[in-house]
């Protein structure tokens, strides 16, 4: 065989084997994308299943009928390091919804990252005003998601996430074709949803709550007759004048009889003629204000400020976690009704209380405001109730309870006034009333997971260390096994 016949053979058997390993290279790895498209496996290695969702919300996302949008407008490079770290645990998060709705058919979740600012028209249209919120939309539905409901805080500082539960949440309440009813009383001189005056409206809670997913109403017992089949919740806003005994007695029934819930609040000096339906749920009505006379807790303007709250209830225990106050003038005090019937399944908690230093003053309305004084035997001696829950819980014969009537009693007419709303105590009291009362939330048994943090703490000659160990050590290794290897070849 000449010579040119064997190289051109050999030419032609390294390319052919070259071919055959490119050939065989692209089959592996097509092979291996196949088979990781159909049939793929996710673990969560992480101690606490950080980036895993629980059984409860998979099980959920698997049974949604409809499709959810969600629209978050955190930014990662927010000037709010919190609202930033916010946004890398909700992205953390939204991306093992998409995954988990992903062989849903009607019911897929799609998320979109909007910067309010410079998409500022497509904000607009979707009445998002502030950045650093979640919006879920569902068809007509929308609920809005603030992200410091995606924390739990003690003493300011964030102990736990739970953005699954506060989501799972807000895509089961969007995707429900009902919306949670609430009815807001007239009729009595009480306050109004369409008023936008400071101090008698209501405009600022009605737009917070159709954030939520809520669908308001008024409603004139003495034109209606009946509370309606679908009302979840009846506010009262500082009714002004009594009601009649028919009204009183149709309140009665729905929250005994209907396992209704009503949440009121009183202005001092006010007769509403309600003393009944107080009696039946345990609770005591004073016809008093209270005063103070310790600077501490009195704001320039003769406010009183409520620092007491019951840390276990859900309605006040953010505000302690938080340490956010309630201002308010001088309330009336609501306490727990001393000749109240004997009966197990009635629950009553004060939730707020004024200080040690105030007193409940009964004749307020025959003394001067400089006359007003402490009288021992005639006024009540503080702490006093400002606020307070009653609920009724029914045991049966089966190993739970069935929740039965709710009723919160606020002693203060204009606490959700669109003044007092401006401040963040008496907005995270108002959310957190009416999630109470009409259950939001709590079906989802969803633990928060625990925020890990880690601190390096080292002293000024200690780092000294560390900065050369990092700019001669490192290298220094490197050069010294380079040259070991030198010296090995040479020999």
């Amino acid at each position: 065989m000449l010579p040119i016949e064997s190289y051109r053979a050999a030419r032609w058997l390294r390319t052919l084997n070259l071919v055959l390993q490119a050939a065989l290279f692209l089959t592996l790895f097509g092979g291996l994308n196949y088979l990781s498209i159909h049939y793929h496996w996710r673990y969560d290695l992480s101690q606490h299943r950080r980036y895993s969702l629980s059984p409860e919300t998979v099980s959920y996302l698997h049974e949604l009928k409809r499709p959810v949008r969600i629209v978050v407008t955190l930014t990662p490079d927010s000037e709010n390091p919190d609202a930033a770290q916010a946004y890398r645990d909700v992205q953390n998060l939204l991306r093992e919804y998409l995954y988990a709705s992903q062989t849903s058919e009607t019911g897929r979740i799609r998320v979109e990252y909007l910067d309010v600012f410079q998409r500022r028209r497509e904000a607009e249209a979707l009445g998002i005003e502030q950045p650093d919120v979640i919006l879920l939309l569902c068809g007509d539905n929308r609920r809005v998601v603030h992200f410091n409901e995606l924390y739990l805080h003690k003493n300011r500082r964030r102990e736990a996430f739970q953005g699954e539960q506060a989501v799972t949440a807000a895509i089961l309440d969007v995707s429900s074709p009902v919306k949670k009813k609430i009815y807001f009383l007239a009729g009595h001189g009480e306050m109004g949803l369409d008023d936008v005056s400071p101090a008698r409206g209501l405009s600022g809670l009605r737009d917070q709550l159709s954030l939520r997913n809520f669908d308001l109403e008024g409603l004139d017992l003495s034109l209606t007759k009946r509370i309606p089949d679908d009302a979840d919740l009846i506010f009262i806003c500082s009714p002004q004048g009594r009601f009649q005994p028919f009204e009183e007695e149709l309140l009665r029934q729905y929250l005994s009889a209907h396992a209704g819930r009503i949440i009121l609040t009183l202005d001092p000096a006010r007769e509403c003629g309600l003393d009944n339906l107080f009696y039946d749920w345990g609770v005591r009505v004073d016809d008093d204000v209270i005063y103070d006379t310790n600077p501490e807790v009195i704001t320039d303007n003769s406010e009183l400020i409520i620092r007491a709250f019951d840390g276990q209830h859900p309605i006040t225990k953010a505000l302690i976690e938080n340490k956010l106050p309630l201002r308010m003038s001088p309330p009336r005090s609501i306490r727990p009704d001393p000749s109240r019937p004997l009966d197990t399944a009635l629950k009553v908690t004060v939730l707020a209380t004024s200080s040690p230093t105030s007193w409940g003053e009964f004749g307020y309305r025959l003394k001067t405001q400089a006359a007003i004084e402490f009288t021992a035997g005639a006024d009540l001696h503080g702490p006093l109730g400002v606020i307070a829950s009653s609920e009724r819980v029914t045991a049966g014969t089966l190993p739970f309870s069935v929740p039965g009537g709710r009723l919160v009693v606020i002693g203060l007419g204009d606490i959700f006034s669109n003044r007092r709303l401006a401040d963040q105590g008496c907005q995270w009291l108002c959310i957190n009333a009416v999630n109470w009362a009409v259950d939001r939330d709590t079906q989802l048994h969803i633990p928060p997971r625990p925020i890990e943090r880690f601190q390096l703490s080292l002293s000024q000659e200690e780092l000294a260390q560390l900065r050369l160990g990092l700019l001669f050590l490192l290298p220094g290794a490197a050069a010294l096994l380079g040259l070991i290897v030198y010296w090995t070849r040479r020999r």
